[in-house]
């Protein structure tokens, strides 16, 4: 029997993509029975979760639609089941906590800059108001005793949290596996071609037979969706990331832009970059990292920077996720974002029994399909 045809026999659905997003799903896939198969495109990605900063962010998502702020607390909410179920599966604990989250404001200016902001999320038409607290330095100080005499205030959540990446993504593998996920690597989906109701993707080694498809391949949905009569407006922004060496704990508690992780290492990162497809590491950002992450924490100055690098999100035309099926190609589904880790629980848990029943339901999902982008243009 060639490839093809046990295929067809042994696949509901075929995800393309072995990322975060494409992981999460495949897993959630599984969880609930259905059989799957992955094709990755292996090491050579430009691999978004390689340059994730691990966080799970609430307090600031969703200004200019009120939905994405539901949906990233919805996620947030589902978490720690999520990640109790991966370690009762795998055995691998992805370190989650969720100890509430700080954004520094190094003056006056960036912390009113903030209070505007977050009050402008929360008085959308349609949100579902969480709790977010604008701290003066006495406050902050009192809860990270280590800050700089340069931090003014902060914002606080207590929804924030955080986990261990790397562990999350070999959780998700070994879970999707265990599960028995066929996980496809050097598979990159050159061709997409769709006919009575049944996929056929066309990769340099085997094709492969299904007739439900994810596309979670990142920036390459938007080479794939057309394919299957979808749209997928995504471009690549770069990330710059700085990791130090370990030190002992002194940051007990979750900031948006220099986390210690639970084995004792400083990760700073906060860049967005408009670079195109080129995941370079520049001295110019990487300075201006460390430099602020020096004056927010005057500790980080006399550690040893240990490894820097550059990775490239998923960006939409207006930062929001693209979840979408296509009409002209049933079974055709899409999923594209930049938050990878923050959403991971929701694409396990709520996405993926959705795709497994063939459709995404529109009260949750109209928000974020790409016809929001296609909005004609006003008569002159």
């Amino acid at each position: 029997m060639d490839a093809s045809q046990s295929s067809r026999r042994d696949i509901d659905v075929a995800v393309i993509g072995g990322g975060l997003m494409g992981s999460a799903i495949a897993w959630g896939l599984a969880k609930i029975g259905q059989r799957v198969a992955v094709l990755d495109e292996g090491d050579i990605a430009f691999r978004a979760s390689r340059g994730n900063f691990a966080l799970v962010w609430v307090q600031s998502k969703g200004l200019g639609l009120a939905p994405y702020s539901i949906w990233t607390m919805r996620s947030a909410n589902a978490w720690a089941g999520f990640a109790d179920m991966l370690r009762q599966q795998t055995g691998i604990d992805v370190g989650f906590q969720r100890p509430g989250g700080f954004n520094l404001s190094l003056s006056e200016i960036e912390l009113e800059k903030r209070r505007t902001l977050l009050q402008a999320i929360q008085d959308q038409p349609g949100m579902e108001r969480f709790e977010f607290e604008m701290l003066d330095r006495a406050r902050v100080k009192q809860a990270i005793p280590r800050i700089g005499p340069e931090v003014v205030g902060a914002s606080y959540s207590r929804f924030d949290g955080h986990c261990n990446s790397p562990r999350l993504f070999r959780a998700l593998h070994a879970g999707m596996q265990q599960a028995g996920v066929r996980y496809l690597p050097e598979h990159r989906a050159e061709r997409i071609e769709y006919s009575g109701g049944e996929f056929r993707l066309l990769t340099r080694q085997r094709e492969i037979r299904a007739p439900k498809i994810v596309l979670a391949a990142g920036i390459d949905n938007a080479r794939l969706a057309p394919m299957v009569g979808l749209d997928v407006p995504v471009r690549p922004q770069r990330g710059q990331i700085i990791v130090t060496e370990k030190t002992e704990p002194f940051l007990n508690c979750l900031v948006q832009t220099v986390r210690q992780t639970d084995e004792g290492s400083v990760m700073l990162g906060d860049s967005v970059e408009e670079a195109g497809a080129d995941p370079s590491v520049t001295v110019p950002v990487i300075s201006v990292l460390a430099s602020r992450a020096v004056r927010m924490f005057p500790d980080v100055a006399r550690l040893n920077i240990v490894r820097t690098w550059a990775a490239l999100r998923v960006m939409t035309k207006d930062g929001f996720p693209i979840y979408d099926q296509s009409e002209t190609c049933p079974g055709a589904f899409c999923a594209s974002c930049h938050s990878g880790v923050t959403l991971a629980a929701a694409h396990a848990l709520a996405l993926a029994p959705c795709i497994a029943a063939g459709e995404l339901p529109a009260d949750r999902f109209a928000p974020f399909s790409s016809r929001r982008f296609h909005v004609p243009a006003l008569a002159a």
